[in-house]
């Protein structure tokens, strides 16, 4: 027989049998499918039968509170709460007693057997949740400090992820900058109207603060905030600032860095490394966004909002300081409300130049949070003398 009439012969040959198999294949690959949905459909019929004649139940798993992987990184001591609990405190996380926004979720004020906390029911979507969760838990979970908001407590269910923090009464530092408006209770009575926040009352805020990301960037393991911002920072009765919000946190290895796939942080707050697109987030970082911190609560201007400058065009808060820095013009920069009587130029001169120190364009000339700390330490011995 010719070689080539063989050739022909054996591939056609294969072919059909390699047709065969792969038919064989997909014809009890179907029948398995079928007989799954058949026992599916069997076990779901079986379910809504159960329901007709029982009461319905909470399943136990309904509200366990966390998964065994997920847990591992967190302080086993905090306090496990269930959903149905937070439902009932929050009036199923009603509208009416929103507090706050952070990222990726809503804060509620909530009543709990053992008090009033705030509960942040972090976002559906299942990565963000997730993410900030343990952000939040493998940071905030492992450390206690004066300066940095408590966290109580946790719930997880299903897709849901809950925190539950200390309850901090005064709101945030941004509030007390811009909204001079009545603060309300949830019955409507006013408790009090925000008034404009001295000098002595800026600088205790500003000092608890860099305190805050003072020890957390001393840890062993170091801890970067990444979004050091006004609406970050609540204050308590006596006006000692808190830091909150840490599901951008991260905790870091190595020499202070951790490498980031995407920008995190607030637009005016960045540092200008990150815009640049760097990848190593840092504890310099933070120092930058207290910097800008700093100069926004001495000067009540918001960094990332432009407003008209002596020319009458547009600036923004680090261009508009850097100029009037350079002219000397400390004290006309110092917000309008806060009372000048007994505030001393050099004084004032002294808490700019730290500022933009902090927020300089180079992060490896900026201060140490621990330098700042004794730096303002410095200024207010000195003014008490």
């Amino acid at each position: 027989m010719d070689h080539t009439l063989q050739a022909v012969l054996a591939a056609m040959s294969s072919f059909f049998l390699v047709s065969l198999i792969v038919f064989t294949i997909l014809v009890v690959c179907e029948c398995n499918s079928k007989r799954h949905r058949i026992d599916s459909s069997i076990s779901r019929d079986r379910t809504r039968n159960r329901g007709r004649t029982r009461s319905r139940t909470v399943p136990k798993t309904e509200f366990s509170s966390i998964a065994v992987g997920e847990s591992a990184t967190f302080d086993p001591t905090l306090n496990r709460i269930s959903m149905r609990e937070l439902i009932d405190a929050t009036r199923n996380f009603s509208s009416d007693l929103i507090i706050g926004d952070g990222s990726f979720g809503l804060v509620y004020k909530a009543q709990l057997n053992s008090g009033v906390v705030a509960v942040k029911k972090l976002a559906a979507d299942a990565f963000q949740g997730f993410r900030e969760f343990r952000a939040e838990m493998e940071t905030l979970g492992k450390i206690r400090h004066s300066n940095i908001v408590q966290i109580l407590g946790y719930c997880a269910t299903g897709r849901d992820r809950v925190l539950i923090y200390e309850y901090i009464e005064k709101g945030s530092l941004d509030q007390w900058l811009y909204d001079t408006s009545s603060s309300l209770e949830e019955d409507g009575d006013e408790v009090e109207i925000r008034s404009p926040l001295s000098w002595d009352t800026r600088i205790k805020i500003i000092r608890g603060v860099a305190e805050g990301l003072a020890y957390m960037h001393n840890l062993d393991t170091p801890i970067i905030h990444r979004d050091i911002k006004a609406s970050n920072v609540l204050l308590d009765p006596n006006f000692e600032a808190h830091i909150a919000d840490f599901g951008l946190a991260r905790r870091i290895e190595g020499p202070y860095t951790h490498v980031s796939t995407q920008v995190a942080g607030t637009m005016g707050y960045m540092p200008p490394e990150y815009m640049h697109g760097a990848t190593m987030a840092t504890v310099m970082g933070d120092v930058y966004s207290f910097g800008v911190l700093m100069l926004e609560i001495v000067t009540g201007r918001r960094p990332s909002f432009p407003f008209a400058g002596e020319s009458g065009k547009e600036v923004r808060l680090m261009e508009w300081v850097n100029k009037m820095v350079e002219q000397k013009r400390y004290m006309e920069m110092v917000d309008v409300s806060i009372s000048k009587d007994g505030l001393k130029e050099n004084t004032v001169m002294e808490i700019f130049q730290i500022g933009l120190r902090c927020a300089g364009e180079t992060c490896k000339f900026r201060p140490t949070m621990k330098e700042v700390v004794e730096e303002l330490d410095k200024i207010s011995s000195r003014n008490l003398t």
